[in-house]
């Protein structure tokens, strides 16, 4: 027992591989597979540009909008009610769809996976590879939809408000919400891909290789 525990301890330190061969491998496949990349980062774009919409809007409103403070008060309550759940199914929206892409690109790749778990991958490499997809199309997905989220609002305020908004406009909180939204983004990718990295590490090679896509 002792031997065969050696043995196996033995080729999991050959098979290791870095982390930087498991950026090099998830890069080739977003390359490969752009088009369907771009879709998935399409779901990623549409849901963090309506929130950094949302919460840079909602603070040009905090900062420009002070006519009746009661009245202003009443109304944020309402619209943050209504926002936060604009706001959540957007971004559940988001996961599903994600999850769902990723888990086409699975079922895509069934003889790749089974190739190289064959080959010696450890389940743990095969789930970081489409981990680090997801988190790369989360985060460029989520630097543009928070780019173009911040530009809609700018135009929404300057066409309420005018020039008025440049004078007190909150570039700070701007920004924040900006960072904020990318860092969600990058999250919901990863959770959305979760579950699919994980059938794909525990897929057993024979199986793989025997499927039919």
């Amino acid at each position: 027992m002792s031997t065969n525990a050696a043995q196996r301890a033995g080729i999991q330190r050959q098979i290791k591989l870095p982390n930087s061969e498991a950026f090099k491998i998830a890069a080739r496949s977003i390359k490969i597979r752009f088009w369907r990349s771009l879709i998935t980062m399409a779901g990623v774009i549409l849901a963090i540009s309506f929130l950094t919409y949302v919460m840079v809007i909602g603070a040009i409103q905090n900062h420009v909008v002070a006519a009746d403070a009661v009245e202003a008060a009443g109304m944020t309550e309402q619209q943050q009610a209504t926002r936060f759940w604009l706001i959540a199914i957007s971004l559940l929206v988001c996961v599903v769809g994600i999850s769902n892409a990723m888990l086409m690109s699975v079922t895509e790749r069934f003889r790749e996976i089974g190739t190289m778990k064959c080959l010696g991958a450890l389940d743990w490499f095969v789930v970081k590879l489409f981990l680090i997809e997801a988190c790369f199309q989360g985060l460029v997905g989520s630097a543009i939809g928070a780019g173009v989220g911040l530009f809609a609002a700018i135009l929404v305020g300057l066409s309420d408000h005018g020039a008025l908004l440049f004078a007190s406009m909150p570039w700070g909180r701007a920004f924040l919400s900006v960072l904020i939204a990318m860092i969600v983004g990058g999250l919901l990718a990863i959770v959305g891909a979760v579950y699919p990295a994980r059938r794909a590490g525990k897929m057993p090679p024979a199986d793989a290789m025997r499927t039919e896509v």
